[in-house]
């Protein structure tokens, strides 16, 4: 692909008239409502904004409705942008159906900007919201849907399924969306490009194996879950190379809480995607500590990453004391054995998982592993002590030793891990095709190149172990 070629045929936006309405309630915390402007902001760079092209329009909603521009309000993005960023939190109520009316009756109307129905251009509304609304939704949405207005339904956190397929159009796979937390809302930027412009994929033999992701000026392949970009920047391959004996010490204290222990589950299973396990490959093992320690599976115990991936989705959680000395002397002394499945000659690997103070020692038990070989990586999130973490990973720390600062910043790079696992740098420049990325895109995809202290952790568990592979 060259570059005249892209010149001639860029990611052409469709024009639209777009809507977006914002849930504003109390139960949307400062930070999070940040989050949803920037998700915005993001989502704008695909559109090409002017009266002839795609019209934008916002409004948020608590208890009332507050439209912060319309249709015909702004002419290029620019200045979209910067009413997003000076948006201020209602901090009130939840009154989406209340919002939806609006949209439909006021917002889309052409005393309000939108083009007149003859001309057949789009009209969208994008829905975000992150609880149950405080009035009635269904009848007002179809409704809407039936005027016209395409509705795409965006939920985040504890929000009823049932209710956003309520507002959303058909088909559900395409129009509504759920993600856990607000630092996930930026995964569902490319969902969405795909639907706001033309594909660059579908129209020039990109040649990725996988998958091609259409960008504001070019294309990038990325790779199935569990696969790894190759240095041609097209084709995709396993870690085959990375085998080792991988033991988990997860920490399952009380001071977790059971929401945060199933985000630690699905931190395991995140590494596991993008490990070769079979019987030749790498072996899986984990243990679970809290007043006691209990091995929830042994090295030799499963040969195939669904079996990991099973047991770990079964662990529950023990919730009592932090006992992390105690967990530590019981990997040394048991999971690495053979008796336990582990192998002669093959690297031994352990992640100790932690989010507070340990109640007895783990100076003693942690330099006894490292002194027999054993890799020691950790991870400690939130009130966990930086000594003890010091005490436990291998040298040099910068390589071995991870902390964040809250258990949402797993959340924020739980789905990158498991397409990203052995490089994690699937959108640096080096892949792009034969382009340079534009100022915008490279704003668009900061957060997914930078690498935060999990991803970085575990791109280096499989770049220790994969010394053949080399890290982009």
């Amino acid at each position: 692909i060259t570059n005249s070629f892209i010149t001639e045929n860029p990611c052409k936006a469709v024009p639209l008239d777009f809507y977006f309405v914002i849930d504003s309630s109390r139960s949307i915390r400062p930070n999070d409502y940040e989050k949803v402007k920037t998700f915005i902001i993001n989502l704008i760079q695909f559109l090409k904004i002017g009266p002839d092209a795609t019209r934008v329009g916002l409004l948020q909603y608590g208890s009332v409705v507050q439209p912060e521009f319309s249709l015909k309000t702004y002419n290029n993005k620019a200045e979209v942008e910067q009413a997003v960023r000076n948006m201020e939190h209602l901090a009130t109520g939840t009154m989406t159906g209340l919002a939806i009316q609006y949209t439909m009756e006021t917002a889309f109307t052409e005393e309000e900007g939108a083009r007149p129905a003859n001309l057949h251009i789009p009209r969208i509304a994008m829905i975000v919201t992150d609880g149950r609304p405080q009035d009635t939704v269904e009848e007002v949405a179809a409704q809407a849907r039936q005027a016209g207005i395409q509705i795409f339904a965006i939920g985040v956190g504890r929000v009823d399924m049932n209710t956003l397929k309520a507002i959303g159009s058909e088909p559900h796979s395409e129009h509504v969306h759920l993600v856990a937390n607000f630092s996930q809302i930026e995964t569902l930027i490319s969902v969405f490009q795909s639907k706001l412009c033309l594909d660059l994929c579908q129209t020039v033999d990109h040649r990725c194996e996988h998958q091609c992701v259409s960008t504001a000026d070019s294309y990038i392949c990325r790779c199935f879950e569990g696969f790894m970009l190759a240095e041609d920047g097209e084709s995709c391959k396993k870690c085959g190379d990375g085998v080792m004996d991988l033991v988990f010490v997860i920490d399952g204290s009380k001071s977790l809480g059971p929401a945060n222990f199933e985000l630690v589950k699905q931190f395991v299973n995140g590494i596991v995607d993008s490990l070769d396990i079979s019987k030749k490959g790498t072996h899986v093992g984990l243990l679970q500590y809290s007043t006691k320690v209990r091995t929830e599976f042994t090295l030799g115990q499963y040969t195939t990453a669904q079996g990991v991936k099973q047991a770990v989705s079964r662990m529950q959680y023990m919730g009592r004391g932090s006992m992390t000395g105690s967990a530590l002397r019981h990997m040394f002394e048991f999971s690495f054995s053979a008796k336990e499945g582990a192998r002669p000659n093959i690297p031994r690997v352990s992640v100790v998982f932690t989010d507070g103070r340990s109640q007895d020692d783990v100076s003693e038990w942690a330099t006894k592993a490292k002194n027999s070989g054993i890799t020691m990586y950790v991870l400690g999130i939130g009130k966990a002590i930086e000594q003890e973490l010091r005490e436990i990973a291998s040298e040099p720390d910068e390589k071995h030793l991870y902390y964040a600062e809250d258990f949402e910043k797993m959340g924020e790079i739980t789905k990158k891990l498991k397409s990203r696992i052995c490089t994690g740098t699937q959108l640096t420049p080096s892949n792009k095709k034969s382009v340079t990325r534009t100022t915008q895109q490279t704003d668009l995809n900061k957060n997914q190149i930078t690498n935060s202290p999990l991803e970085t952790l575990e791109s280096q568990l499989v770049h220790e172990t994969c010394p053949s592979e080399s890290v982009l």
